[in-house]
């Protein structure tokens, strides 16, 4: 019975240091303190190159880029997107102490998502592409 408990415990051991070393491997170890905290121009970089990749086209394609936003309220975000003068919600997210009330997420000329409080009035934002970008207009 002791053996079978040593052999566990030396099982238990290797695989352990075996995990440890390979996390070692990848860069950030056991608690991560090697990772870099990226600050909000580098952040800003990095979403600017992944954006303009994301969004390639094959060559040949005479296809325009597509502009997102993020876009603001006190009732929440929206991250919206225009191809040419038509709009789509990509995303939306209630603030603290709201609910998403109703969403017309588009592709459409106009969208709108509702944002309701827990006390109070809504807010509403409408949202149109002006210049090729997303603009909102809160209506309450």
């Amino acid at each position: 019975m002791k053996r079978l408990v040593l052999a566990w415990a030396a099982t238990a051991v290797a695989a352990t240091g075996a995990g440890v070393a390979g996390l070692g491997l990848l860069g950030n170890g056991l608690t991560g303190a090697s990772s870099h905290v990226l600050s909000e121009p580098e952040v800003r970089a990095a979403l600017a190159t992944a954006t303009s990749r994301a969004i390639a086209t094959p060559t040949g394609s005479p296809a325009r880029p597509r502009q997102e936003k993020l876009i603001r309220s006190a009732g929440g975000t929206v991250v919206a997107s225009c191809d040419g003068d038509r709009v789509t919600l990509r995303s939306w997210s209630p603030a603290q102490g709201y609910a998403v009330d109703g969403v017309e997420p588009g592709p459409a000329r106009e969208t709108k998502v509702e944002f309701e409080p827990e006390e109070g009035d809504e807010i509403e934002l409408t949202i149109a592409c002006s210049g090729g970008r997303p603009a909102a207009r809160p209506t309450s």
